[in-house]
């Protein structure tokens, strides 16, 4: 796995690209072209269209963090907006970056009123591991089997040829999700009004493609002021 860049005020899609492009020039031709090739197909099924999208009711879930404690969305939606991204795994680089660049505007998330929350398949203990590494102050909850990333209309299964790679890398999603089924979910993030509307949503079938966390802030400030609006 490459070490993510830190401590970097690039942003986090420049991040992404600079860590793919020395990915890529590391591996054989072969294992580029499967990569890609699975990345087409992911991107030419249109399931990230068919995903949970703004203005959508998002699915309820309770799942346990990796402290082992239950954390329910109808919970958190009663003390304000939730802002909710959906994680492969700590092999991952790319969403590593992603969690350090959302731990960057955390606490202006929360000024916000909102919470942050990561879902993830992996087990409690890689969670924890992730946590640790990517000096996290907010939880990564476990959707083992990814029921909740099905809900949400963004799992999907490897076929058999970018499984193979995978073991190849040494990324046995057996072993870090604890679970047989083979499936990620698509790199995700929803901001969640208190209703249980989907407020933002963003889902794209390319995992090296992520929007920056700033995107988030406008979207608060527009519930928030939608709130301030109906009291008066």
């Amino acid at each position: 796995m490459i070490e993510p860049i830190r401590k970097s005020k690039m942003s986090l899609q420049l991040k992404l690209d600079t860590i793919k492009q020395e990915f890529e020039a590391s591996v054989p031709a072969q294992a580029l072209a499967v990569m890609r090739a699975s990345t087409q197909a992911l991107v030419d099924s249109d399931q990230a269209a068919r995903a949970v999208k703004r203005g959508d009711l998002a699915p309820r879930f309770s799942l346990v963090d990796s402290e082992g404690n239950i954390v329910s969305s109808q919970a958190l939606l009663q003390k304000g907006p939730l802002v909710v991204t959906f994680y492969r795994g700590v092999w991952c680089p790319y969403c590593n970056l992603e969690l350090q660049a959302l731990e960057s505007v955390r606490a202006e998330i929360e000024s916000r009123g909102a919470s942050l929350i990561a879902i993830s398949q992996q087990t409690a203990r890689n969670n924890r591991a992730s946590r640790v590494d990517n000096a996290l102050h907010f939880p990564i909850l476990v959707d083992q089997g990814g029921s909740v990333a099905d809900a949400f209309g963004i799992r999907w299964a490897l076929a058999g040829d970018i499984k193979a790679l995978f073991e190849q890398f040494g990324v046995n999603l057996e072993m870090f999700n604890g679970e047989p089924s083979w499936t990620l979910p698509m790199p995700a993030r929803y901001v969640i009004d208190t209703d249980g509307v989907v407020a933002y949503a963003e889902v794209n079938p390319d995992y090296t493609q992520r929007p920056e966390p700033s995107e988030l802030l406008p979207v608060l400030d527009a519930l928030a002021s939608r709130v301030e609006v109906a009291k008066r």
